[in-house]
């Protein structure tokens, strides 16, 4: 398929703009925080609260968004920016949309970034988030929700990494991948196709991955899930993938590969659009629309979970 005609548009606005590997994490970091105003404050919620919670790292700050009296799940969602930038309040419109969407809470985990924090700071915050919320959330709701893991980019190498590493520890009842980093493989046919011309090139992702961790670590599986040996044990997924992204194909292999293993998949690529569209949610109403789609989706999951 073509690309979106808003892709069309929103690519010519972005003509002459560096890419992101070519400034510090610091312009990265600010230049994402730019397009706050962009992607408005999402839907309004019945509970917006600020937490902190205990970490290896010290305390960690976190947002729950509750969009009803009685959710039916809490997603622990890891924002995406190549472990280099983006923060909480780059994604909480996104998060409300998906709370709204699912029936469920989000809890957004602001993990420390690279390469102040490098590998495996990032990692460490996300499991000790999932961890404080499996005992401490049921004390906040009245009863243990479905926990579910999700993230977008790095967010979702993120979520993919932790749900094998939790895996017979935490009853996940689902993972969520938004075009998730799943390997160190950067001569894959997206890449090649997909390198140049879009908001994430492949030159950015090997800058990511060089501030993230040392080359020699690239390979091993809480870095590059798809290196994983035996995934039978994670939870069941949801892989999204974009077509004009050089994250693609292996999207399209870590799917195949948790399949392969016996682990229940739902795959679903969205059409004319590249890398980060999930968060055009105001933007595109194809966006709107998949994001639906998605929020029932865990809606289902999370009403199998408890049923007795």
């Amino acid at each position: 398929m073509g690309l979106n005609p808003f892709v069309i548009q929103m690519l010519e606005q972005l003509k002459g703009r560096p890419s992101i590997c070519e400034g510090t994490p610091e312009e990265g970091r600010a230049m994402l925080a730019q397009t706050r105003a962009v992607y408005g404050d999402g839907p309004e919620m019945v509970q917006a609260v600020t937490l902190n919670l205990p970490s290896r790292g010290g305390d960690l700050t976190a947002r729950l968004l509750v969009p009803t009296d009685n959710p039916a799940g809490l997603i622990v969602y890891l924002h995406g920016g190549g472990w280099v930038v983006g923060s909480i309040k780059d994604f909480e419109a996104l998060g409300r949309s998906l709370a709204l969407a699912s029936g469920c809470a989000v809890l957004l985990p602001e993990y420390r970034l690279a390469p102040e924090y490098p590998f495996p700071a990032a990692l460490e915050d996300t499991e000790d988030a999932l961890l404080w919320c499996f005992g401490e959330m049921e004390m906040r709701f009245g009863n243990a929700l479905p926990l579910i893991v999700a993230g977008d980019s790095a967010g979702g190498n993120l979520a993919a990494v932790v749900a094998n590493r939790l895996a017979g520890r935490l009853p996940l009842a689902m993972q969520v991948l938004f075009y998730p980093v799943t390997d160190c493989d950067f001569t894959r046919p997206s890449y090649a196709k997909h390198g140049t011309g879009f908001p994430l090139t492949a030159s950015d992702m090997r800058w990511f991955f060089e501030l993230y961790a040392p080359g020699g670590d690239w390979t091993r599986p809480d870095i590059s899930p798809l290196r994983q040996p035996d995934p039978s044990t994670a939870p069941p997924a949801l892989v999204v993938t974009a077509e004009y992204d050089v994250l693609r194909d292996e999207g399209h292999a870590y799917a195949a590969a948790l399949r392969a293993a016996g682990v229940p998949v739902s795959a679903r690529e969205m059409t004319g659009v590249p890398h980060g569209f999930i968060r055009w949610h105001n933007l595109m109403p194809e966006v709107q629309a998949e994001i639906a789609s998605i929020g029932a989706q865990i809606a289902r999951a999370c009403s199998e979970t408890v049923k007795p």
